[in-house]
């Protein structure tokens, strides 16, 4: 063995065993990024048209939805919007009540009362309204003739352009004490029904209310869903011996798993917002008691009576709790293999 090829050291030995790093400790080849993998910049430069195409969106909702976040700060505080004719000012102004607010909350019967109605009608829509739109396109997507298709798909579809003051109309004209249903019972010899102003039947009155107006919206969805699957799935299924209900079953269901996971995830999300503008129009008819959930108490308390940092309160509850229940559902879809809101 030559001289020449022994190190004269054992920090020679040290070196050639372990080459010099770069800075931040990481060697050249660790620092570069892996392959097929572009870098931060690199992707910038690459998607920069993109990125200023979607700026003015993402301006707007900064402007609409993130900035007002700052004003929960009024839960925490005595406001009176009429200190100033800057809000801003009025807000510095208020005085400060810390966690009173959110005390009063959870001692009131009421705002109870509103979350248990809030509750029942999440369960009974997800019950009954969430599954209407799925089995409308199934049976539209059955439909061979397209010219029929078409227009069944458009008369569901008609509803969601209505406002709810004529969705309302029309359900008063229908169910209601001199609606077409009574005169009917009444020219028969039966006594009238009043359905709009059942306390009991309201619940579920408000759950025909959304799946007539807002069905068809659903059901655009899930036929597109309907439309990326394979014709070649059904032919196979068809070769193997499967009848039309076990290519539904096996392939047609399956499809629609990831998008009935997505919207559950934003359903759930959205339990504790059950339709304002809908169950405001019908407050008065039915009482507090049956009609009161979590968005008119807060618009009662709010707006009616002015306790804005009594509202803010609440609102700012129901906000952390949609949070919560969007996180678990998302999760709960994490655990069944699909994507859900946001990926792993």
């Amino acid at each position: 063995m030559s001289h020449s090829t022994v190190p004269r050291t054992d920090t020679e030995a040290e070196v050639k065993k372990n080459p010099p790093r770069g800075h931040g400790g990481d060697t050249a080849a660790a620092r570069k990024p892996p392959a097929g993998k572009l870098s931060l910049r690199l992707r910038f430069r690459r998607d920069r048209v993109l990125l200023l195409m979607t700026l003015p969106a993402v301006l707007l909702l900064l402007v609409f939805n993130y900035v007002p976040i700052l004003g929960n700060v009024v839960a925490f505080q005595e406001y009176d919007p009429y200190l100033s004719d800057n809000g801003v000012v009025s807000i510095l102004h208020s005085p400060w009540v810390g966690l009173e607010n959110f005390q009063r909350i959870f001692a009131d019967s009421a705002f109870w009362n509103a979350v248990q109605n809030t509750l029942v009608l999440f369960v009974l829509q997800l019950l009954l309204y969430f599954p209407v739109p799925i089995l409308l396109a199934l049976l539209i997507n059955s439909v061979v003739r397209p010219r029929v298709r078409a227009v069944a798909q458009a008369v569901l579809y008609l509803p969601h352009f209505f406002s709810w003051v004529l969705v309302v109309a029309v359900f008063q004209q229908l169910l209601g004490g001199a609606g077409l249903l009574s005169q009917l019972l009444r020219q028969h010899g039966y006594d009238g029904l009043d359905i709009m102003t059942d306390p009991e039947t309201f619940k579920f009155l408000i759950t025909a209310q959304s799946v007539w107006k807002d069905a068809g919206w659903g059901i655009i969805v899930f036929l597109a869903a309907l439309a990326s699957v394979s014709p070649d799935l059904y032919e196979a299924a068809a070769m193997d011996g499967a009848n039309r209900w076990r290519r539904m079953w096996h392939v047609t269901l399956p499809a629609l798993r990831p998008v009935v996971a997505l919207l559950l995830v934003l359903r759930v999300g959205d339990a504790l917002t059950v339709g304002f503008e809908q169950i405001l129009l019908q407050r008065g008819a039915v009482g507090p008691g049956a009609a009161e959930v979590l968005d008119t108490f807060v618009w009662w308390n709010g707006v009616r009576n002015q306790d804005f940092g009594y509202a803010a309160a609440a609102g700012l509850v129901k906000g952390v709790i949609s949070l919560g229940l969007v996180l678990a559902a998302n999760k709960v879809a994490h655990l069944m293999g699909e994507q859900g809101v946001y990926k792993r």
